[in-house]
């Protein structure tokens, strides 16, 4: 098969250097164009040299253009670039026929009203969000296969619908009860200088932040509402903890009359039969971050509380790969009609 030509706009961030570290070991993928403003002109060997002697790490970074982009061949770009400056280079990069997966927040909300409520600015684009789709490749594999826009979903949101999204669809629990309490490694933040970030600031210390209303909820909320075919509302406490990259949710809610542990479980099965990345781990076990980072996987436990008539779901996952980067690659898979596991099976 011959290989895809494949751009990264915004390669040098936790998210793009990630994206680059899966996108060269991709058998089908042809890496043509990298960009970064602060970057540009140096090779991704002398930035980054983990990556030394791999193929294809002479190339040089160039300014996020879309017409630079465009003249070298690119079929489908990928977008790691804050929310705000990634619709403008999205719209450009479609006008020219090339496909985008945009790991931004931009085209992740479905109404520009609630974009601009979370974000404080309008939207950029509101002409593309009915075309764009949530790619959240265990829930939408179809649309994505034949989407030329995807929003890849938040490292949070991902956490946080995969365990809830087909107890929701079964009616199995009360969508009205359900909290969620998310902790993320400092690379959640981005690659910035800032100081709540600095080593000491993070360095032996838990904290919440972005309360009580933080941005990913908007997402969050969208996709359960969809499940549930209901509008849902929830609690959503996000804190950060001293690591690099993995985030652990704990996700608690009551449950229907009559529901029984079995019924969560085979629920869950059913949804997730087939689908390579969701690690059911069962009943009465909690989910690790140490098993998931540095993979694309997520992991999935849960517990029933008799005495509160309250089911407890924990999942973790790594959130630069199965929470920004490697889900994005899933949904390239998808898009170019893929194995979904190409480029993404180490562990």
């Amino acid at each position: 098969m011959q290989r895809i030509k494949t751009a990264i706009v915004g390669a040098s961030g936790y998210t793009g250097s990630e994206l680059l570290r899966l996108l060269l070991q991709h058998p089908h993928v042809d890496l043509c164009a990298v960009t970064s403003r602060q970057e540009a002109g140096k090779t991704i060997s002398s930035l980054f040299p983990r990556y030394r002697s791999m193929p294809g790490t002479e190339l040089a970074f160039i300014e996020p253009d879309a017409d630079a982009i465009a003249a070298t061949g690119a079929q489908i770009a990928f977008l790691a670039l804050p929310h705000g400056v990634a619709a403008g280079i999205a719209t450009a990069l479609l006008a020219r026929g090339i496909k985008v997966i945009d790991l931004s927040a931009d085209f992740r909300i479905h109404d520009p009203a609630i974009y601009e409520e979370f974000y404080q600015h309008p939207h950029p684009s509101p002409e593309l969000l009915k075309s764009s789709v949530y790619g959240l490749a265990e829930m939408y594999e179809k649309e994505i296969a034949t989407a030329s826009l995807i929003a890849a979903p938040g490292c949070y949101p991902t956490s946080i619908l995969l365990p809830l999204i087909p107890l929701l669809r079964a009616k199995l629990i009360d969508p009205h009860s359900i909290i969620a309490n998310s902790m993320s490694g400092v690379s959640g933040a981005g690659k910035k200088a800032d100081t709540a970030y600095l080593f000491c600031e993070c360095n032996e210390s838990l904290r919440a932040y972005g309360l009580p209303k933080h941005r990913h909820l908007a997402e969050i909320e969208q996709e359960l509402s969809l499940a549930a075919d209901e509008m849902v509302r929830i609690t959503f406490i996000p804190h950060i903890v001293p690591v690099n990259t993995g985030i652990h949710s704990s996700i608690t809610s009551s449950i229907r009359e009559g529901v029984t542990l079995d019924q969560i479980g085979t629920t869950l099965e059913t949804a997730y039969a087939g689908k390579p990345f969701v690690r059911l781990l069962g009943a009465g076990i909690c989910a690790d971050t140490k098993n998931v980072t540095r993979t694309n996987f997520i992991d999935i436990g849960w517990h029933l509380d008799t005495r509160t008539h309250r089911l407890i779901l924990t999942s973790a996952e790594d959130n630069v790969i199965k929470g920004a980067g490697g889900q994005a690659v899933q949904a390239f898979n998808l898009i170019f009609g893929l194995d979904e596991k190409a480029g993404l099976q180490s562990v």
